[in-house]
């Protein structure tokens, strides 16, 4: 069984790579909270071109954005406070951005939030806030998800919420028990667990090629070379 790594924060890019990713299109992932390394070094273990997200203006030539996990009144509150609610909602509207939430990232895209005000409320769903406990009751199991990969794949739920309800043309990647563990529409994803905290690439490569882009040849389920470390690579401040 893999373990979890540690989240950090912190990685720069130098100014001719974003150009020259700008212009062949390329993934963000949201810098404010969460696994921000994590999904970096997934995605550019799977071939594609990312960078992470702090200001506005980053999310120009992006094909699509990852909302990372993380404390979701805490994200709400920093999206808010950085005016980036509203520039990635026109990013969304007008540019035709893709989304990913992973944990606190589908919340904040859910359109009913159970007992909570709707963040985005971009997708037609119903979530449930820490439907399993405390941080004490996250745990590491694997599941099949047809559309995404062929074999297995290992999931980490931490704190995690529970999709409760997948509205008209919400389709659902991922069932489990009493719950929806994974969902989509055309422009958003969903996952209720972590991919980044796992060896598996498969949601990465995904994403990718919701959001038009190539993600490698290899199509292996697991990356053997990935360990909880691997995210060091992407923090200059390791």
């Amino acid at each position: 069984m893999w373990r979890l790594s540690p989240l950090q924060n912190g990685w720069r890019v130098a100014a001719g790579s974003v150009a020259m990713a700008a212009a062949v299109g390329l993934i963000g992932v949201l810098d404010l909270q969460g696994g921000v390394q994590e999904h970096l070094d997934h995605l550019r273990r799977a071939g594609v071109p990312a960078r992470p997200v702090k200001r506005a203006t980053e999310l120009e030539g992006l094909r699509g954005l990852i909302l990372p996990g993380g404390e979701s009144t805490c994200l709400a509150r920093l999206l808010t406070i950085f005016s980036l609610k509203e520039a990635i909602q026109r990013a969304y509207d007008d540019a035709g951005l893709a989304l990913w939430g992973t944990c606190a990232g589908a919340i904040l895209l859910a359109k009913e939030n159970r007992g909570e005000l709707p963040f985005w409320g971009l997708l037609d769903i119903t979530v449930q806030r820490n439907a399993f406990g405390s941080q004490l009751d996250s745990f590491q199991r694997e599941a099949l998800a047809p559309a995404v990969a062929r074999e297995p794949l290992p999931l980490t739920f931490i704190r995690a919420p529970k999709i409760v309800r997948a509205g008209v043309g919400v389709r659902v990647l991922l069932q489990l028990d009493d719950y929806i563990a994974a969902a989509e529409d055309d422009r958003i994803l969903v996952t209720v667990f972590h991919p980044e905290l796992t060896p598996s690439l498969a949601f990465h490569r995904y994403f990718a090629r919701k959001c038009g882009l190539k993600a490698g040849a290899d199509d292996a389920t697991l990356d053997p070379d990935w360990t909880p470390q691997s995210w060091i690579r992407c923090s200059p401040q390791i």
